[in-house]
Formats: structure tokens, sequence, C-alpha cells
């Protein structure tokens, strides 16, 4: 089977949807796949959209439109789209229905969270009818896991990290901040270090907070593994990464109850909302050892991930051939009915009285 992703493919620190997209790729291929990034063969069998906009063709190899153009002359081929968007999270006005349009020129829609299913299937009835359900996003584990990871003992400081490639305010900073503040109190100065990877609006500015410019792959590994708790705040999350990378090195979760969070952290961590942090926090502390060992089960791995999306892709492909027999059929049934049907008018018209 050939499969297409409408993607380039950048190396480096970048978003979630890039390195999803260079898993992918390379799972693929492992697993006796051809993948192409481009239109210019005649036989894909399936063209994913990772990122159907045109507009962002840092990381696109070819919009929506390009591929339903190469459908209308290959009608064979299936579109799938990879729904990971949506407004509510960065407060955009134009996501949901540039959503709503693409989708028109795609066959099938996998959404990255229910949260996100369910979103788009309330306001879009299209977007409900394409769904063929959720793929859970998953990390790397052969980088992120507990190799070298080293466990917090009770009287040192417990070290809390975040990571976030966009530095969109709504990634979290309304709580970061407030740990920043809290971080001034003696009870929690000295029970508690914060550390920031990634970029940071620029109008805000942190005082009790360490940051670090973006890192990737192993040596972001190798610095989450420096701590203990993986904080994130993240409002409307539609999924998200850093969580799972921060999960998988062996991090308890603490996280804000929106978007697709709790779906994804649930059992892994304790959940927060804006008048409670302190208390959780204080509770994840005094509660450690109890979360350690439930983060050791936590499995959205990459591996899983890509399983369950080869999983639905040959699914909806002999969804495709299934209906195609079954139109052959009727068909085949309808043609044989009006020969009979033709006959035995004729025979009646010229033999019965």
């Amino acid at each position: 089977m050939k499969i297409c992703l409408n993607t380039k493919f950048i190396e480096g620190p970048f978003g979630g949807g890039m390195q999803f997209a260079n898993f992918f790729y390379k799972k693929l291929k492992e697993k006796g796949f051809e993948v192409v990034n481009n239109l210019k063969d005649s036989d894909i069998d399936v063209i994913f959209h990772i990122n159907p906009f045109p507009f962002l063709m840092e990381s696109s190899s070819f919009s929506f439109l390009d591929a339903y153009v190469y459908k209308l002359k290959n009608p064979k081929t299936i579109i799938i789209q990879r729904v990971n968007e949506c407004d509510e999270r960065k407060n955009t006005n134009y996501i949901n229905n540039l959503l709503y349009k693409t989708v028109k020129y795609s066959d099938h829609i996998i959404y990255i969270a229910s949260w996100l299913e369910k979103l788009f299937s309330d306001k879009y009835k299209i977007m409900k009818d394409k769904s063929a359900g959720v793929v859970l996003n998953g990390a790397d584990n052969n980088i992120f896991n507990f190799k070298n990871k080293d466990f917090w003992n009770d009287g040192k400081k417990i070290k809390i990290v975040t990571h976030h490639w966009g530095a969109d305010y709504n990634k979290g900073h309304f709580i970061y901040k407030k740990l920043d503040d809290l971080l001034n109190l003696d009870e929690f100065k000295n029970n508690f270090e914060f550390t920031f990877i990634g970029n940071i609006p620029k109008n805000i500015e942190y005082k009790n907070i360490k940051i670090i410019k973006p890192l990737s792959g192993n040596r972001l590994a190798d610095e989450l593994k420096k701590h203990d708790i993986y904080l994130t705040a993240s409002l409307n999350e539609p999924a998200g990464m850093h969580h799972i990378e921060g999960a998988l090195c062996g991090l308890p979760l603490l996280y804000i109850n929106s978007g697709a969070l709790p779906e994804y952290c649930n059992n892994f961590g304790l959940e927060f909302n804006n008048d409670n942090f302190e208390k959780k926090l204080l509770e994840m502390k005094n509660n450690y050892n109890f979360w350690l060992e439930k983060i050791k089960n936590y499995n959205n791995t990459a591996e899983k991930m890509v399983d369950n999306y080869i999983k639905k892709i040959l699914e909806l492909k002999n969804k495709q051939k299934n209906i195609k027999r079954r139109k052959f059929f009727l068909s085949f049934i309808y043609r044989i009915y009006s020969k009979i049907y033709n006959f035995v008018w004729f025979f009646k018209k010229r033999y019965v009285k």
C-alpha cells in the first residue's frame, strides 16, 4: 500500500505536528508501507492530511485542494484528514470553519481526542458523519523513557517542569505565573523548583522560574528526567505531546481540567483548576510515591499510536472495497432483474391474451 503524507520533514525543535509526522513516516516505512510526501505518483492508495491548510506551507507539502484534484483523477484513492486543532486553543476565529471547509474534500476524519471529536460533531454534521473515530497521540519511548532517571527522595526539593514550543499565553502561563508568585513564599520556595523549556510570550517576565530554550529528542528527554513532576496548564488543548513526553519519562502529571488533558492524564496524576492549584500541588508532594507507581503504567507510546492509525487506515480502505463490491453486486442484480422483467413483459404482450 502506498500512503502519501502531506508534509515536509523538519528536524530539530518544532511543534507536535512535526514530531508526529517524522515518527509516523519512520514507522510506516518500518512496517512495510511505501510512503511519499508528494502527488507525483498515480498509484497512491491513501492521502493522509497531517495538516491540510495551504497557508502553512512551511510544513505542508501540498494542500487539501491539491489532494482533491488528485482524487478526481484517481477515484480509488481515499483521503483521510487528521484533525488536531481548533479555535478554542488560541482564541482564533477561523480554524474551525476552515477545518469544516477542508473536510468537504476528504473522505474520513480521525480526531486526536474525544473532546475534539465532540467539539466539531456538535457544530458540524458533516464532521460527525465523516468521523472514523479517535486515535490518541503517543511519544517515542525509545527517547522518552525511564532510562537513567533519578527519582525524587523525600527531603529534597521537588523539581517541576513543563515544555511548550508555542509561545501562546493559553499554553498555561496564567498558572505558571501563579506558581512563579508562589515561589516567593517560604512554604513553596523551600519545597519546589520550576523549569520552563521552550518559548514564552514576550509580555511575560518570570522571576523564580528557570527558562531553557526549546529542546527536542534526546536532549529534551534528558532534561525532563532531571525533574519530578510534569505540570501542564494548557487551555483547550486538542491533545498535545508535551505531557505525554513528560509522563513517559516517569513524571507524575499535574494537569488542568481543560480540553483533552483529562482524557490523556486521568489516573496518572492530579487534576486541578484555577481555584485549587496550590492545594493540588501540595497534595501531589504528599502522595508522590503513589502517583509515581501509577505513572510507570503510562502507555501512550508512538508505537501504539501508529498501530492504531494503521488499523484505521486498513479498515477504511477495506470499507471502500466492500462498498464497491456491494454496488457492483446490486448493479449486477438490477441488470438481471431488468432483463427478466423485460422478457416477461415482452412474453405477456405477445403471447398472453
